[in-house]
C-alpha cells in the first residue's frame, strides 16, 4: 500500500461494519492505524539489507509470523486481517473485495503507559522496572535455546551495515559524526576477532536462545503486568541471540535517556533471577552489545530521515543519529 492509500483507509475504512476512524503513526518498516479499540499494524512493502516484505505473499507471512511469535510475550495479539477495496471503499477483515494487503490487529492499548513516554516524563515507579526485569528473565529462561555457531564474518557484517549510511553522515551532519563511524567499525572488527572464542562459549552454554529481538522501551507498556509486544519477525538472525544482546538493548535505552540508575535496577533484579554473567569478559560483551544496539538504532532513524519529506520530522530523526552516534562513541571507549 501507498501513503496516500494508508490514509483513505484510516480515514474511511470499515472494520466489522463499523467505522475505523484511526490516527495513523508510522515507523521506517510499517504504519500502524490506531482506532478506539484496536491497533492495525501494516507493513510497508519495502525491501531492505534486512527484511524483504517487497511482495503481498511475504507480507501475509510476516504478519501471520507476528501474530505467533509475539502471542509468547501477550494477549494483546488477536489476529492477522486481509484488507480489502471494493466499489471504492476500504475494509479491513473478510470481505469479497480485492486483497491488496494484510494487517496484524490487536488490541490498543493507553498510550501514556508506554515505556518510553513515561521515560520522558520521569513518572516510573522503580518497581516497575523490577516487575519487568522478572518476566524478562523468565521468558530468556525458558525459550528455546539456540545453537547455531558463532559467525565470525556475518557478525561483523551486523555491525558494519551502518556504513551504509555514511553518504548520509558526511553530507547532513558533518565529517565527525562520519569518523565516530570509521573508529567503531575498527574497533568492532577488532573486538569480534579477539573475543570470538568467548562468543562461541556463551553459545556452547546455552545463552543464545529465542528472544524478543528488539527490547527498547518503545515495545514496552508499564501496566502493573508489564506488557511486551512487537518482537522481530522478519529476521531469525535478529531474534536468536545472546540473552546479553536482548537485554543491552533495553540498557543502552536507558543510557541514552540518562536514566541509568533504571539499568541498574533492571540488571540487578534480572540477574537475580537468571545469571548470565560469569565473568569479566561477559561484562566487556555486554558493553559491546550496548554499541551494537546504538549503532542499529542510529542507522534506523538515517534510514527514517531519509524518508521523511518534512523539514521537522527530518531534523527530528537526525537528532536521534547525533543522540546515539554519541552514546556509540561513549562505548568505544568504555
Amino acid at each position: 500500500m501507498k501513503d496516500e492509500e494508508i490514509g483513505e483507509l484510516a480515514r474511511f475504512g470499515l472494520f466489522d461494519g463499523t467505522s475505523i476512524n484511526g490516527n495513523i503513526e508510522e515507523t521506517h518498516i510499517s504504519w500502524v492505524i490506531l482506532s478506539d479499540e484496536y491497533a492495525f499494524k501494516i507493513k510497508k512493502p519495502i525491501k531492505l539489507s534486512f527484511l524483504d516484505f517487497s511482495t503481498l505473499s511475504l507480507r501475509r507471512y510476516y504478519c501471520e509470523r507476528e501474530v505467533e511469535l509475539n502471542r509468547r510475550f501477550t494477549d494483546i495479539y488477536l489476529s492477522y486481517q486481509p484488507i480489502t477495496t471494493s466499489n471504492g471503499k476500504w475494509f479491513i477483515g473478510a470481505h469479497n473485495g480485492d486483497v491488496v494487503d494484510y494487517c496484524v490487529m490487536m488490541k490498543r492499548l493507553a498510550a501514556d503507559k508506554r515505556m518510553d513516554i513515561l521515560l520522558h516524563h520521569e513518572t516510573i515507579d522503580p518497581a516497575l522496572i523490577r516487575k519487568l526485569a522478572h518476566k524478562v528473565a523468565l521468558f530468556h529462561k525458558n525459550t528455546l535455546k539456540v545453537f547455531t555457531p558463532f559467525d565470525l564474518q556475518m557478525a561483523k557484517d551486523v555491525f558494519n551495515d551502518i556504513l551504509s549510511i555514511d553518504k548520509f553522515l558526511s553530507t547532513r551532519l558533518g565529517p565527525d559524526y562520519s569518523d565516530i563511524i570509521s573508529r567503531a567499525v575498527f574497533w568492532s572488527d577488532e573486538f569480534l576477532r579477539t573475543h570470538a572464542e568467548h562468543f562461541q562459549r556463551r553459545i556452547n552454554d546455552g545463552f543464545q536462545r529465542d528472544v524478543h529481538g528488539d527490547l527498547h522501551a518503545g515495545n514496552i507498556f508499564l501496566y502493573p503486568d508489564p506488557v511486551i509486544f512487537d518482537c522481530i519477525e522478519f529476521n531469525d538472525q535478529f531474534r536468536h541471540i545472546d540473552v546479553l544482546y536482548e537485554i543491552a538493548y533495553l540498557c543502552m535505552d536507558f543510557e541514552s535517556g540518562d536514566h541509568r540508575r533504571f539499568a541498574e535496577v533492571f540488571l540487578s533484579e534480572y540477574s537475580g533471577q537468571f545469571s548470565v554473567f560469569h565473568s569479566s569478559e561477559d561484562r566487556q560483551l555486554f558493553n559491546y552489545f550496548k554499541a551494537l544496539r546504538a549503532n542499529v538504532r542510529a542507522k534506523v532513524h538515517a534510514i527514517s530521515a531519509r524518508q521523511e519529506d518534512n523539514d521537522d520530522d527530518v531534523l527530528r530523526h537526525s537528532n536521534e543519529v547525533i543522540k546515539y552516534l554519541r552514546l556509540l562513541n561513549e562505548y568505544l571507549v568504555g
